[in-house]
């Protein structure tokens, strides 16, 4: 998939709690959603299971989005042409953090 087509998805959780961020993209219509949401599913789980950090406490610090490599084919046309179509990929980065525990401001 392009990744300016994916970073438009990427841009819109960027920031928010990872239960926020799952709710936007399920309901997100773009076909970019899924592979994100794949992602986004794992990297709650690594964090759960190898750090053990809750969900809840999870948000996403950043995520970016890379062009990958690009397959170039061609699709043939009248008179004995052809025409490139190069079909893009994309390299997504996803950072989670904890939230910053708040301070107790009473004593």
């Amino acid at each position: 998939m392009a990744p300016r087509k994916v970073r438009v998805v990427a841009n819109s959780i960027r920031g928010k709690s990872v239960r926020e961020a799952e709710t936007m993209l399920r309901f997100t219509p773009r076909r970019a959603q899924t592979p994100i949401r794949k992602l986004l599913l794992s990297a709650i789980a690594n964090a759960k299971h190898n750090f053990q950090i809750q969900p809840e406490t999870l948000v996403i610090k950043s995520i970016r989005v890379d062009q990958g490599p690009v397959l170039k084919r061609r699709l043939p046309r009248a008179r004995g042409m052809a025409t490139p179509i190069r079909k893009k990929s994309s390299h997504i980065v996803l950072i989670l953090a904890a939230k910053p525990k708040i301070a107790d401001t009473k004593r």
